[in-house]
């Protein structure tokens, strides 16, 4: 799409997802020539100094330190939002206000409200939109829904998931944003549990209508940069979800489980067969197959890096393995197909407005001491 005008980008913030879309909107046209072509055009945040460096290092034409100015720029179509939690609804519900096409990285908002007012906002707009989900465009999980949506596993019965982290198992690990209830809302049930939660729902198409859980703060203070500073937010979470169709779902999260380091599971037992999938291998599906004679029954590990498998026509030639960088890059050629097709998004803003609800209700039933609250 060439003959066409290059779209400009907007990334709200430049540190950790700031630099990982940045990535993609840089590499998505060599990768993915059928989608409209971008321009970096601005990279937008406080620190004058961190943000030259980060513009420069990234491709980004310009800088800003205004997000207000920069939405109503002509030269700007698209507004990725990568900013702290707390400001996902306010920059993204102005960007949609000024007609921009706005992609806000996960969670979608901190509560259930602000979540709805985005949604509301995204259905009467004329522009595109879309929820930053990465791991639905890791080949093997946009594998393992086809699986499942083809009844390779028959029906499910239940579903195990865990994400677990060790970055603040140290109990001196200083203070980020990350650990106060004002800016992150949650802890990791936010920042991880949305993550399984969405990939619950994506792997069955099903949604959860019940949920109980327990949070936990292992570590109430830390280090921060005026002295010591109280932890806000959880540390690890347990819940037990339902979903639509009948599967039981338990899902472990942590940011605090030493020796784990990003070690997102998913394990799917049907009534033929089961999936699993760990982060920590992204690039394996292992598939369980309960037909047959018993003695020959068992598992295989599918590589999945041919041609045939989902995303990796836009890659490299069979069998050379993907990294959790280029999720980014697919994330973003879907947005643009989108945009310049009409055709579906996912995961809309809906879908995360769904993620929110079940994070609501998992923090409701911690705080009632663990009982389940009906979500119908």
């Amino acid at each position: 799409m060439s003959d066409q005008p290059a779209l400009g980008v907007a990334v709200i913030g430049y540190s950790f997802m700031g630099k990982a879309h940045s990535n993609a909107w840089r590499n998505v046209g060599a990768f993915y020539p059928d989608v409209p072509a971008v321009r970096q055009q601005v990279l937008v945040g406080r620190d004058e100094a961190k943000l030259a460096a980060a513009a420069a290092q990234y491709g980004w034409a310009q800088t800003a330190g205004d997000w207000r100015e920069v939405i109503t720029r002509d030269d700007v179509d698209i507004i990725d939002v990568c900013t702290p939690g707390h400001l996902h609804a306010e920059v993204a519900l102005a960007a949609l206000r000024a007609g921009k096409h706005v992609v806000v990285e996960k969670p979608l908002a901190n509560s259930v409200a602000d979540a709805e007012k985005l949604v509301a906002a995204a259905e009467h707009a004329t522009s595109r939109s879309m929820l930053g989900f990465n791991y639905r465009r890791v080949p093997a999980l946009a594998l393992a829904r086809a699986l499942v949506a083809d009844g390779e596993i028959g029906q499910v019965r239940q579903a195990r998931l865990t994400y677990l982290q060790d970055w603040l198992a140290d109990a001196s690990a200083p203070m980020t944003w990350r650990l106060r209830k004002e800016t992150a809302g949650t802890g990791v049930l936010g920042d991880l549990g949305s993550h399984a939660i969405d990939q619950l729902r994506y792997l069955l198409d099903e949604e959860v209508v019940a949920a109980s859980g327990t949070l936990r703060t292992f570590v109430s203070e830390r280090p921060g940069e005026a002295g010591t500073e109280q932890v806000t937010v959880d540390d690890a979470a347990w819940a037990t979800l339902h979903t639509s169709g009948g599967v039981v779902a338990s899902l472990e999260v942590s940011r605090v489980a030493t020796g784990r380091k990003n070690a997102l599971t998913i394990e799917l037992f049907g009534d033929r067969g089961a999936l699993a999938f760990d982060l920590e291998r992204m690039n394996e599906l292992r598939v369980h197959r309960a037909s047959g004679p018993v003695a020959l029954q068992g598992s295989t590990a599918i590589m999945v890096t041919e041609e045939e498998h989902p995303y990796l026509e836009a890659w490299w030639p069979a069998g050379h393995v993907l990294g959790w960088d280029h999720t980014f890059t697919s994330q973003a050629a879907d947005f643009l197909r989108a945009i310049a097709t009409g055709g579906p998004v996912h995961p809309t803003f809906a879908d995360g407005l769904a993620v929110q609800r079940v994070l609501s209700a998992i923090e409701t039933s911690a705080a009632r001491g663990g009982a389940r609250v009906d979500m119908r």
